[in-house]
């Protein structure tokens, strides 16, 4: 364990959105004032307290996107431990149900073909989600 390191004060739980249309994904990269700044993700944010986790990703997607969602199936859980923080990820399948996406948190967005995001320089975080979501589309 890190020295200063405590698991239950460092540890965050994020929903994150895995928005499809015509064929693609959309992707967010990270502003330069994030923390893991300019790194690719999916786009969401921390749960807040009493939020359940539907909840959270579509009030974020309001606020990151200025989109409205709909929910079409989760992908499993990821935990991953950056050297000063733990991030549990619970990403969603979504559909934009209305307004388009424009990065109002973000430096940018853009639409990747799913054979194409492996080639994404991603939050470590956001890999395995990315791995989960390309077996799935195998399937």
């Amino acid at each position: 364990m890190l020295p200063g390191y405590n698991p239950e004060q460092n540890h965050i739980h994020v929903t994150c959105a895995i928005i499809e249309a015509h064929d693609k994904v959309l992707t967010a990269q990270r502003s330069q004032s994030m923390r893991i700044p300019m790194k690719w993700e999916f786009p969401g944010g921390k749960v807040e307290p009493a939020e359940s986790l539907e909840e959270c990703l579509k009030r974020e997607m309001l606020e990151e996107l200025g989109i409205e969602v709909c929910i079409n199936r989760a992908l499993p859980a990821v935990t991953h431990d950056y050297p000063s923080l733990r991030v549990s990820l619970y990403p969603f399948i979504c559909r934009i149900v209305s307004g388009e996406p424009t990065p109002l948190e973000h430096n940018a967005i853009n639409w990747v073909l799913p054979e194409n995001l492996m080639s994404i320089d991603w939050a470590e975080a956001d890999i395995p989600v990315v791995e989960e979501y390309l077996r799935m589309q195998d399937e």
